[in-house]
């Protein structure tokens, strides 16, 4: 029986968002090393011979790089749809257009969010559509349930043969894609439900409690404990001063800021990413900026610094490890950093694909006292800690 799995990362995880303000979307945080839906790919290729990621290309293929698992071909990333039904209709319709010869028998359908899915789990689905035509796995509920409207308790709920529904879940291919192209119009949350609806049985295995979706902040550091190694945590400092030139423009960590000067370097003189890199650096005991991208090489004269920040976060993970938090501080008489300071946070989130709750970015003058005093250009100091292994 030829098995296939369609890997969903089409959604935008509204709810984790909301709690991080990420910029990433959740199922491309960096976890234990690598993004998440990594990890969720390496649990499924073991067990079946296609695999078929639906979301954006572009991200996919970065966070899948690599990938090249014995005995499981790996294809393009096609688009998903506005609902998780539609991204499963386009992974379908993917696997359709196969080859006759090369079409699965059975389709996985696994959330890009759940990272961790015990290889017994996914055996037992793939058994069990040996009898079933749908089978899912899933953990009994355990804790009482209640039902509220407005805050107040309406009913409590009896847990007996309740259970939550995890993924991979696992159905006969010809089945779910008749189903699903005949339930335009339908709301199903998950494809089981579309089986229930059409008169099918769906067989329910046992699942895992350490099979979770990441959905709120607190899962990423449930995950972290299950999948990172042991990290230690180590501390970085930098410093950087740049001095105020004209007919520049002046770059502050990876934005524009209105001013009457820039500042000079052989890059574009981003005093607060150069210091944040030096404290990267300095806590992976890698040197400083210069010796990645020296000054003498011209290959990074007026080079955009975001590039020397994307190199420092890819270290970080190429190292198996994780920035926990990084705080800066520019020091400078003019301009005002207070009005800028959101969108630097963001930005340097944005770069280190971390969460901007992680990013501090503030400001101070020195009392008119020394070169920054007298305006004569900007100093930063940052501080950082990572955790690696």
């Amino acid at each position: 029986m030829r098995v296939a799995a369609i890997l969903l990362a089409a959604g935008q995880g509204r709810r984790f968002s909301a709690q991080s303000a990420s910029p990433v979307a959740k199922q491309y945080l960096t976890l234990g090393g690598r993004p998440v839906i990594r990890h969720a790919a390496d649990a499924l290729v073991p067990h079946v011979q296609i695999l078929q990621p639906v979301g954006d290309r572009a991200a996919l293929d970065d966070a899948l790089s690599g990938l090249a698992p014995d005995g499981c071909a790996v294809l393009a990333a096609v688009p998903g749809g506005e609902t998780r039904q539609a991204s499963v209709s386009a992974g379908l319709e993917a696997l359709d257009r196969l080859p006759a010869d090369q079409r699965p028998d059975l389709v996985l359908i696994h959330d890009g969010a759940r990272p961790y899915v015990p290889a017994d789990v996914t055996r037992a689905v793939i058994d069990a559509l040996g009898a079933h035509a749908g089978v899912i796995p899933g953990v009994p509920v355990a804790d009482t349930i209640k039902r509220a409207h407005d805050g107040i308790i309406t009913d409590t709920v009896p847990r007996t043969d309740l259970y939550r529904a995890q993924t991979p879940q696992g159905f006969r291919f010809e089945l779910l894609r008749d189903l699903h192209r005949g339930a335009a119009a339908s709301d199903a949350t998950d494809d089981a439900a579309l089986l229930e609806t059409a008169g099918h049985h769906v067989a329910i295995v046992a699942g895992s409690e350490d099979n979770i979706k990441l959905t709120y902040k607190e899962d990423l550091v449930r995950l972290e404990r299950l999948i990172g190694p042991t990290l230690l945590p180590r501390m970085g400092l930098g410093y950087d001063v740049h001095a105020f030139a004209e007919n520049r423009p002046l770059i502050l960590c990876g934005i524009t800021v209105p001013h009457t000067r820039g500042l000079a370097g052989h890059s574009d003189a981003d005093v607060g990413i150069h210091a944040l890199c030096d404290a990267i650096y300095g806590a992976l005991a890698e040197g400083d900026i210069g010796r990645h991208f020296p000054p003498s090489q011209n290959e990074w004269k007026d080079a955009d610094s975001a590039r020397f920040l994307v190199h420092a976060g890819e270290r970080i993970r190429a190292r198996g490890g994780m920035l926990i938090n990084a705080d800066l501080t520019l020091i400078c008489e003019r301009p005002k950093i207070g009005p800028h300071a959101q969108a630097m946070r963001e930005r340097l989130a944005e770069l280190l694909q971390v969460g901007v709750d992680r990013i501090s970015v503030k400001a101070t003058t020195s009392e008119r006292l020394g070169f920054t005093g007298r305006e004569e250009g900007i100093a930063c100091t940052a501080a950082v800690s990572v955790l690696v292994p």
